[in-house]
């Protein structure tokens, strides 16, 4: 199995929002950028949910989502895992990114969204144990992958909108 590794965290210190998935996948690691795979949805989400252009550049992507107040981070650092699955992630190999630093960093944030299952397993097994901060509130959002094939897009922005009413 390969070591692979986390990007740095995306966020300004306005960020009310943390959307967290578990580790990128290889398409993402590829490139250097979030959800680079061409299938994943999250893009075509935040099109709809903050009116940015997935079209446009990764940087103009990441400026629409800091102008939005939403920060992107993986729950985990490094892990090994063979291919881009999370179910192929080695559970003894998983460390976790420095949430408490994190949120010290970003005092802003009241509510974390999870990018699927496997990142609130992974965040209520191995971070929230450790954690000493104020009280977040935390929601699972069916995961924007394209392994998620059993929700369609429609569905997905339906619980996907939650997003929104923390931003207002």
């Amino acid at each position: 199995m390969s070591r692979v590794y986390s990007f740095d965290p995306i966020a300004n210190i306005n960020a009310r929002v943390l959307i967290l998935g578990s580790m990128p996948g290889a398409a993402s690691l590829r490139a250097g950028e979030y959800y680079a795979h061409p299938r994943n949805h999250f893009w075509r989400l935040l099109q709809v949910l903050v009116g940015l252009d997935p079209a446009s550049s990764y940087e103009l992507r990441i400026q629409a989502l800091q102008s939005a107040n939403i920060a992107l981070w993986d729950v985990l650092h490094s892990c090994s895992r063979e291919g881009s699955m999370d179910a192929s992630i080695d559970q003894a190999t998983q460390t976790a990114n420095d949430f408490q630093t994190f949120f010290a960093q970003h005092p802003c944030i009241t509510h974390v969204f999870f990018n699927g299952s496997a990142a609130e397993q992974i965040y209520r097994r191995v971070v929230m144990p450790a954690l000493k901060f104020k009280n977040i509130e935390y929601m699972r959002l069916p995961s924007s992958s394209p392994a998620n094939a059993s929700f369609s897009f429609e569905r997905k922005l339906e619980a996907w909108k939650s997003v929104l009413s923390c931003l207002s």
